[in-house]
């Protein structure tokens, strides 16, 4: 189905919060039509939404062209992947390419993105100030970091050779490490001098225009392709 015979995805979202952005920005790669329905903070445990996710959580996504409301930000890519991309614009089908995609977007989601979101609440919103913790968390950030930026070394991408879904998973929440490390002395964060090939692969992504209309969205409800 051409995206001009789609019915729009709706995607509940908050915005500039690192996963309901991965979403989006798959979506713009696809060029797939979708709708936004914002959730207050305040109504994300409440019975209306907890029916659409009973975890509470955004993003998800309500697809009329098949019928299915998903959840979790790593299952919405999976689906969107295997029912939209089918030209393979940011995906491999082939042998061992397609499993080691499946490995980052796994890393992503369990050992990068948990591990960021713990570092930006102990700096930045738990209401008492614990050190231990502080300095567990940006070391943690720091180590999964490393493990990129060694692993990038004379490449472009993480799989193959073009981003991919899995490289797009990473974006929005790397993005969101110079906003919870603000501040903090240079030993602990200066990427461009410490992680480099991170710093490079992070700013070719932050350059597609995917990525910057996804980052600079105010509300998604107020975009359809």
């Amino acid at each position: 189905m051409a995206p001009s015979d789609l019915k729009p995805i709706t995607v509940y979202w908050r915005p500039q919060v690192p996963n309901p952005t991965k979403v989006v920005i798959i979506l713009e790669e696809l060029g797939v039509p979708y709708k936004g329905e914002f959730i207050e903070h305040a109504d994300l445990k409440q019975p209306a939404f907890e029916s659409v996710n009973p975890n509470g959580r955004v993003p998800a996504i309500h697809d009329p062209n098949t019928n299915i409301t998903l959840w979790e930000s790593g299952a919405i890519v999976t689906y969107l992947i295997d029912q939209y991309d089918t030209e393979k614009k940011l995906t491999y089908d082939t042998f061992p390419e397609k499993y080691h995609l499946v490995q980052w977007q796994h890393f992503q989601a369990s050992g990068h993105g948990p591990y960021l979101g713990q570092a930006a609440w102990f700096l930045m919103f738990h209401p008492e100030q614990i050190d231990s913790a502080k300095e567990r968390y940006i070391k943690e950030t720091q180590r999964v970091v490393k493990v990129l930026d060694k692993w990038l070394e004379g490449k472009d991408s993480l799989v193959g050779d073009k981003l991919t879904y899995a490289d797009l998973s990473f974006v929005a929440w790397n993005a969101a490490i110079g906003y919870f490390m603000s501040g903090r002395p240079k030993d602990e964060w200066e990427p461009e001098t410490q992680f480099p090939n991170f710093f490079r692969w992070q700013n070719s992504m932050l350059a597609r225009p995917s990525v910057q209309k996804a980052s600079t969205l105010a509300k998604v409800e107020d975009v359809h392709l």
